[in-house]
């Protein structure tokens, strides 16, 4: 999926891979909420989130949970619940889809309401995108984002690379892809015409 990173929607449907890898770095998610960005989750993406039992809980998943939180205080992350007709979506989607529900439910929402949806789960993007009702987006396409407009800089990027990885991320290829084409469309959006 091509990024545009001059571009990118402010209010994004996050499913759970999305929530973890936005949180995984401080700079990046101050830098994306100081951009004016919101996001939010469904039930689903909650349950997943925050109550859904884990096999082997470590370290980066507490730390990651206690970011949620945190960032639920100041505001962000509101979860919504599903209405009867986001819930038959997510039906006709399974059948074309085996993804989880919180990835469906994401979709189903942001479908239901014009919302961008953030997702970093390939099938996701692709089923997303073949709905055509709204924008699909990733964490890197965030990040290219906020490089584009220099809500990040050269020493912001190695942060979000360093503090992605330390929480046991694995968009940092992804991430750097982003930062090196954002870096190309700025120079290409100074360049004038002879």
């Amino acid at each position: 999926m091509a990024i545009d990173p001059s571009q990118f929607h402010l209010h994004n449907v996050t499913d759970t891979c999305s929530v973890w890898n936005v949180l995984s770095s401080s700079t990046l998610y101050r830098a994306a909420v100081a951009a004016k960005c919101s996001f939010c989750v469904t039930g689903f993406v909650d349950y997943e989130c925050l109550a859904k039992p884990r096999t082997l809980p470590n370290d980066s998943s507490r730390e990651l949970q206690r970011r949620l939180q945190e960032a639920r205080r100041a505001g962000q992350f509101e979860v919504h619940s599903c209405s009867i007709a986001d819930l038959q979506v997510i039906g006709l989607l399974e059948s074309r889809k085996r993804l989880g529900k919180g990835e469906l439910s994401s979709i189903a929402f942001a479908m239901g309401r014009g919302l961008a949806v953030l997702t970093d789960d390939q099938g996701a993007r692709k089923l997303s995108a073949a709905t055509g009702a709204h924008p699909t987006q990733t964490t890197p396409h965030l990040h290219g984002w906020l490089i584009f407009t220099r809500r990040l800089d050269d020493a912001d990027h190695c942060n979000v690379l360093s503090q992605h990885q330390q929480m046991e991320g694995c968009l940092a290829p992804h991430l750097q892809d982003a930062y090196v084409l954002a870096l190309q469309c700025a120079r290409n959006a100074l360049s004038t015409p002879e």
